[in-house]
């Protein structure tokens, strides 16, 4: 009985054996990848621009009237660190940056949703008037709890 079933049992291959092959398929793998496609650019004359400022930072997304994002850009992401993300200035530029991209995609007409109780609200719509977008409706889409999460304590300072 001993003997059956060993024989059922499919041979083990010996510790080292798997190690020694890996990196072997790991090369061949790196060489056979496809390199990534870029995205075709396409024309987008309308579109929405989301911003939501938060007392730490601004963000701006133009997205098409799908929802799908075109262009982006964030205060940290023009460059600012710490408190000086929270500046209407940095606000601004990242407005500026994402308009810019969305321009060069064929933006030209947006809807502006802004969320959130951040300095760089009127800034950032202010900079998406100013780099040629035109701006049809501004909408204030923040989210208020109707008695949901507990808010933070108050800062004593």
């Amino acid at each position: 009985m001993a003997q059956e079933r060993k024989q059922e049992r499919p041979e083990r291959p010996e510790k080292g054996a798997d190690r020694a092959e890996k990196p072997e398929a790991e090369a061949a793998g790196a060489a056979e990848a496809k390199p990534r496609r870029r995205r075709e650019k396409r024309v987008v004359p309308r579109g929405a621009a989301h911003v939501k400022a938060s007392f730490n930072n601004t963000i701006v997304s133009l997205t098409d009237p799908a929802g799908n994002v075109i262009a982006w850009s964030s205060a940290g992401a023009a460059g600012w660190k710490g408190s000086r993300k929270s500046t209407p200035y940095a606000a601004q530029v990242a407005a500026e940056t994402a308009a810019r991209k969305a321009l060069d995609l064929g933006l030209k007409v947006v809807e502006v949703f802004v969320r959130g109780p951040g300095a760089g609200r009127e800034a950032a719509i202010r900079a998406l008037e100013a780099t040629g977008l035109e701006v049809t409706a501004i909408t204030d889409v923040t989210p208020i709890p109707h008695n949901g999460c507990r808010p933070p304590k108050r800062r004593r300072v």
